[in-house]
């Protein structure tokens, strides 16, 4: 593992295979009595979220906590950031206060590279979003998913999902989601394939390590999984499609459509979902969405990825068996 974890393109194929296989273990804690493990006790890690969100920091200040560190959580709305500070002198406020690692999500693309490499702080950066460019923990979560349900628990340990069909579907042009889960697919030997209208299709995706299709309908057939992506209206700044009926019926996933899947494979959604755009409330509900898994498995992954960078120095199981002893 690198010292920072900023973008899924930055991850080899042992370096994901090591993060899912310690998910696994890490996995494990949820099911006892007493959900903590003593590994990052004495760290300070610092939750710096710049834009709003509810499932990935309520996820990692669990992650964080069930290792025993030291939380704070900072956001932008009520802080000085409000009063026009700069990332540097946040950053350096930070540094001052001798934290460990700072988990950041900003609406600016480069943000988390740009606190990693300005030597403004000397901890551990790991991405939790920037704008429309990357989101690594998500790609993780959703690859130890996809690994859990087409290859099994146990059965996929040390594997990847070689020879896999991962379908995403809908607003690529605004989603950090899709650009990290097509980085992250290929290292892991999946095969991927973009639907979307053209008009929320990124310039040079041609140039993407995936298929490019605008027909919903003749890649279900053939797919393990169909990641149904939310339309980013906060991010937009014109008409991409003519009406929300009109998305609806050439990209929305309904159960006839859900129909055409082969038995086997599930439908995802990195949330939150808008019922009834994308997604409808037969599929939502159906034993084949792995929404409410994904946020579970999130806790798990963000546990694995604190623990590599940040208490790695010996295997989990040694960790969680000491822990059971006690």
């Amino acid at each position: 593992m690198q010292r920072h974890l900023i973008s899924a393109a930055d991850l080899t194929r042992d370096d994901a295979v090591l993060i899912l296989d310690t998910a696994e273990e890490m996995a494990r804690v949820a099911d006892r009595p007493i959900k903590k493990l003593p590994t990052l006790r004495g760290r300070t890690i610092v939750n710096l979220f710049f834009e709003d969100s509810t499932r990935t920091r309520i996820s990692f200040e669990a992650a964080e906590k069930r290792l025993s560190a030291d939380v704070i959580n900072f956001s932008a709305k009520g802080s000085s950031v409000s009063k026009g500070e700069s990332l540097k002198d946040t950053a350096q406020t930070l540094e001052a206060m001798g934290v460990d690692a700072v988990v950041i999500r900003h609406g600016a693309s480069g943000a988390p590279y740009r606190l990693a490499t300005s030597g403004w702080i000397d901890a551990h950066v790991i991405n939790a979003g920037d704008g429309t460019h990357q989101h690594p923990t998500q790609a993780l979560l959703d690859a130890f998913t996809m690994r859990r349900r087409l290859v099994g628990r146990d059965a996929g340990i040390g594997q990847d999902l070689a020879g896999r069909r991962i379908t995403i579907v809908g607003d690529v042009l605004h989603s950090r989601v899709a650009r990290s889960n097509v980085d992250l697919l290929h290292t892991l030997g999946a095969e991927v394939t973009l639907v979307a209208p053209p008009t929320l299709l990124p310039v040079g995706v041609g140039n993407w390590p995936c298929e490019v299709s605008y027909d919903l309908d003749s890649t279900l057939p053939k797919s393990d999984a169909v990641m149904m992506l939310r339309v980013q209206r906060e991010r937009m700044n014109a008409a991409f499609f003519p009406t929300e009926r009109e998305y609806s019926r050439r990209y929305g996933l309904d159960g006839d459509r859900m129909a055409r899947m082969p038995e086997h494979a599930v439908v995802m959604h990195p949330g939150p979902m808008v019922r009834g755009m994308e997604i409808t409330a037969e599929v939502a509900d159906s034993d084949r969405c792995t929404v409410v898994e994904q946020v579970a498995n999130g806790v798990s992954i963000r546990m694995a990825v604190l623990y590599l960078l940040l208490g790695g120095n010996e295997p989990a199981t040694t960790q969680t068996a000491r822990t059971e002893e006690k």
